[in-house]
């Protein structure tokens, strides 16, 4: 993993990164370019590449209001699973929240990707709800750090 580097996207080349990891461990939520430009103004984003190869992307969606309670999203492209790289995109992750005030940590599975809610339960997540947004068909789960 001494290769392992991350990167905030700054430019049309990190953001389509950015975009193509969430669009395929989240087919069911398809960003355009322009969505992607739109969150990395409001949240942290990050991409993670090993040497020169995209292995995942992060998003942490600082506190809002008075909840202190900021989302911290870790992705891991499938061929790149189990190697430890979820686990330095969380870090990161969790860092960045606490750093923007956070007291409370929460993430967003889709209920389909079932590596990603073994990683979240692993991390002491537990489920508070499970949704359908409009026109899906696959449940969304919000699980809260404990």
């Amino acid at each position: 993993m001494s290769d392992l580097r991350f990167q905030q996207p700054d430019g049309d080349a990190t953001l389509k990164d950015w975009q193509y990891v969430h669009n395929v461990i989240i087919p069911t939520h398809v960003l355009s370019l322009d969505e992607v430009r739109e969150r990395s103004g409001r949240h942290h984003l990050e991409i993670a590449y090993l040497g020169d190869t995209l292995v995942g992307c992060s998003t942490v969606r600082p506190p809002a209001d008075d909840t202190r309670t900021a989302t911290v999203i870790a992705r891991v492209l499938a061929a790149h699973r189990g190697q430890g790289f979820g686990e330095a995109l969380y870090a990161r992750g969790l860092r960045r929240a606490r750093e923007l005030g956070a007291r409370e940590i929460e993430t967003v599975v889709l209920s389909s990707n079932e590596d990603g809610l073994r990683f979240a339960q692993r991390h002491s997540f537990i489920e508070t709800e499970r949704y359908l947004l409009p026109g899906d068909t696959i449940p969304w789960i919000d699980m809260r750090l404990s």
